[in-house]
């Protein structure tokens, strides 16, 4: 498992052939991911978003958009702004002076994606999983359209794959090899380990990304704590973050009056959802986990994508960027 993790660092990972009859619902492979690329077009993370967008003002912080580099130093024009001028060599020489900045050419984006045994649940249409990844790529191949670089965090139970940001083919293709290897790895039978936790995959972000990056996480947040919240605090603080929230309907409206087996991969149990105490335990524990995400928006100015398992990824991508014509 080391190997693979480091052939897919470096992007040599060999594209799996798919199984046969492979549902795209349970799994995804490349060409799947691949094929989103054209879809992806109309999206957009650059500052301007549209008034319907969950990333514009109205509703959450504003992206920063691409840093300034310093280019010169030059005479006071009478067209220039006096915001630009620097006094301190203007003091110095005697002559009004003003900095000249231009805008990064590109700005490196990092996309983290949950691909553990948690977001293996699907109740409608897709996998969390799949919904996960699906989001993910138009996320990465918007943004490599932009001109931006792009790179990622891909973990599931055991491994934890680096992609660093380069404006790239190979880096990209790099991060969605990795993505879909990751995604392959779920089954129903795969080995019972513990997972690696969120905070591990948040301490890589804050390493990776120490400033001015675009940071984009997409995971259902099965387990989170203090130490998360400080986390997500820490780079918000330097970073563009949004986190893209995947959930399943069935876990927001649990039905009553069902027997469900659940299993770890080794034990199993029966929970009846009928029993009004148990119902209510498991709707308060999923109700609470969401409302820490959301109120993460409100303290820290985090946008949240809230994805939904049972919705076409691109058809929601979307909506939640304020682009006419989708539903819901």
């Amino acid at each position: 498992m080391k190997d693979q993790a480091a052939r897919i660092r470096t992007g040599t990972t060999e594209p799996h052939p798919p199984p046969s009859g492979l549902d795209p619902r349970i799994s995804v492979d490349l060409d799947h991911l691949r094929r989103l690329e054209a879809q992806a077009k109309r999206i957009s993370f650059l500052p301007r978003q549209p008034s319907g967008s969950v990333l514009n003002g109205r509703h959450a912080s504003r992206l920063r958009g691409r840093g300034l580099n310093f280019e010169e130093l030059r005479d006071y024009l009478p067209s220039d702004d006096i915001r630009s001028i620097d006094w301190k060599v203007t003091a110095r020489t005697g002559t009004p002076h003003v900095r000249v900045y231009t805008e990064e050419r590109d700005r490196p984006t990092l996309i983290v994606v949950d691909q553990r045994m948690s977001m293996f649940f699907g109740s409608q249409l897709n996998m969390k999983s799949v919904t996960a990844a699906e989001c993910a790529a138009l996320a990465a191949f918007r943004i490599f359209d932009q001109g931006d670089r792009v790179g990622g965090i891909v973990f599931g139970d055991r491994d934890l794959a680096e992609i660093r940001p380069a404006r790239s083919r190979h880096a990209l293709t790099a991060f969605l090899t990795a993505l879909a290897d990751a995604n392959s790895l779920l089954h129903a039978d795969a080995p019972t380990v513990d997972p690696i936790p969120m905070n591990r995959v948040l301490a890589s972000v804050a390493r990776m990304a120490p400033r001015n990056h675009l940071v984009l996480v997409f995971s259902d947040f099965d387990i989170v704590d203090d130490l998360t919240e400080r986390l997500i605090a820490g780079i918000s603080r330097h970073n563009d973050l949004i986190l893209g929230l995947v959930n399943d309907p069935f876990s927001q409206e649990l039905p009553g009056g069902h027997r469900i087996v659940v299993s770890d991969g080794t034990l199993q149990a029966e929970i009846d959802t009928g029993n009004q105490k148990t119902h209510r335990a498991l709707s308060d524990l999923a109700s609470g986990r969401l409302a820490q995400i959301l109120d993460w928006q409100r303290r820290f100015g985090v946008p949240v994508l809230p994805l939904s398992a049972d919705e076409d990824s691109v058809t929601q991508m979307r909506r939640l960027m304020g682009l006419a014509g989708t539903r819901r």
